[in-house]
């Protein structure tokens, strides 16, 4: 009887999930599942303790599902991605495993692993197969007419799109129960041996039936909404679907086949369209890495904004962390993120802005403390915006963009009632007074336990303009 081995990494699901599809298409066969945790290549990652709790919770709740499909899931666990790849074969070889079937992922660390765990298993004589699951196009098929992955998003998009048109990706079903595997006990999860933290599980909840739900809800009706309410953080305007994604308890074509199930003119209507051009986004970046990996080594696309004097100042990081800025939306959104892992997109760019731009430090160091947070922390997303938000990456917002924080919340939050839920200190500053709330203290000679603001913006987007000013002439403004 042939072995068939499913390597899971970031595709914890039954259904629409290509290798565990194209492992169950000869019903003859033995499937069996793995998943393989490496702590040590979390840590050097950043992943926050949160996400892998979720990841966790998951693999409990994916491993009783395939319970009933006859088919055992795995865990195994090993330092970093190179004992991972000896894990692999040694796995195979005592499971008399002849053929291993995985979905790809882009990062160039994980691309590296899988060529070599590829090599090692032909070597056996295990053939391999892998899959561009992750994404609605694989990376490389959508092009330039000079054949070259597109630099700008937008032209993107618009090429992207056409091929959506011209054919969708079709997702595959979920396997049947094994008519020829007996009644089997599941193997023990083994513990990750790495720190894990709760989440809200509430906002969060674990599962492919709890993503399911939650994608189908939204596309009935809130995606309608989506372009009006997606920039304002007390609403509930978005999917809350990243988390799902980004650990692949749902697929990009499963969001897709539904919103045009919902909407069958979604690519073409404005009010959903907003809503499939930033998973369109999710896919720029990823075919990003695949072009550009050094991408995936914390460089900047645009090369002079290496020659971008950064302050060191743990001080200000550290109050940016602690959302102690004295910038009410900026502490209020990273409250949000240090107690829940997530963190509205909007203010994503806002709090990416102020720590580039207004205090001037590394926009690396931002990328990692996200991570390290994010229960949807997802590299290539990850890098991109706070790329975007640096002026130094693909399509990024001109240098000399700069966000005004207190601005910024009287736009999207103009009552405060994002800012109070987050900020109590600051529930009896009325209205128009809650984005500079130490000047309405002081004009009512009122304390307030809430921190000065950490800088002045009109003097630090000088200073920013500056230091961006020099490295640009230094380089002469190169962006090879």
């Amino acid at each position: 009887m042939t072995t068939n081995l499913v390597w899971l990494r970031s595709d914890l699901r039954v259904s629409d999930n290509m290798a565990l599809y194209a492992a169950c298409r000869d019903e003859q066969a033995q499937v069996m599942v793995l998943f393989m945790a490496t702590p040590e290549q979390w840590r050097q990652h950043e992943m926050a303790p949160r996400q892998a709790q979720f990841i966790y919770d998951n693999l409990r709740l994916l491993q009783a599902d395939l319970a009933g499909r006859g088919i055992p899931l795995y865990t195994l666990t090993c330092d970093d991605f190179a004992a991972s790849v000896e894990q692999l074969r040694q796995f195979c070889q005592q499971q008399h495993v002849d053929r291993v079937f995985y979905n790809y992922q882009y990062e160039i660390n994980e691309r590296q692993r899988d060529a070599a765990a590829e090599k090692s298993l032909s070597e056996q004589g295990i053939v391999c197969q892998g899959f561009d699951d992750s994404v609605l196009l694989p990376p490389g098929s959508v092009l330039t007419g000079n054949r070259e992955m597109y630099k700008v998003f937008t032209p993107f998009s618009r090429a992207f799109v056409k091929r959506l048109q011209q054919g969708l990706p079709e997702c595959v079903p979920a396997p049947r129960a094994r008519q020829n595997a007996p009644r089997i006990q599941q193997p023990e999860l083994t513990p990750f041996g790495y720190p894990l933290a709760p989440y809200d599980d509430a906002l969060f909840p674990p599962g492919e039936a709890a993503a399911i739900a939650r994608l189908r809800a939204f596309c009935q009706q809130p995606v309608t909404a989506y372009h009006q309410d997606r920039d304002f953080p007390a609403k509930q305007g978005t999917s809350l679907l990243s988390a799902y994604l980004a650990t692949g308890i749902l697929s990009p074509r499963q969001c897709l086949h539904r919103l045009l199930r919902e909407h069958p003119n979604g690519l073409e209507d404005e009010r959903c369209f907003v809503w499939l051009n930033e998973l369109i986004w999710r896919e720029f970046y990823r075919h990003v890495l695949v072009a550009w990996p050094h991408l995936c080594k914390s460089h900047p696309f645009i090369s002079w904004t290496n020659h971008v004097v950064w302050r060191s100042d743990p001080q200000q990081l550290l109050a940016w962390q602690q959302g102690k800025t004295g910038y009410p939306i900026v502490d209020a959104a990273m409250r949000q993120l240090n107690t829940l892992g997530w963190m509205h997109n909007r203010l994503r760019m806002i709090t990416a802005s102020f720590l580039v731009k207004d205090l001037l430090i590394d926009w690396r160091e931002g990328e990692r403390y996200f991570m390290s947070q994010l229960i949807d922390g997802d590299l290539a997303a990850n890098n991109g915006g706070w790329q975007w938000a640096a002026s130094s990456g693909m399509d990024a917002a001109p240098y000399f963009r700069i966000f005004n924080p207190t601005t910024q919340g009287e736009r999207f939050d103009k009552q405060g009632e994002f800012i109070r839920y987050w900020l109590p200190e600051l529930r009896h500053v009325p209205d128009a007074e809650i984005h500079q709330p130490h000047d309405w203290a002081k004009k009512n000679q009122q304390k307030l336990d809430y921190p000065l603001p950490i800088v002045d913006h009109k003097q630090a987007r000088n200073r920013t303009l500056g230091a961006f000013d020099a490295a640009r002439k230094e380089t002469g403004n190169s962006n090879a």
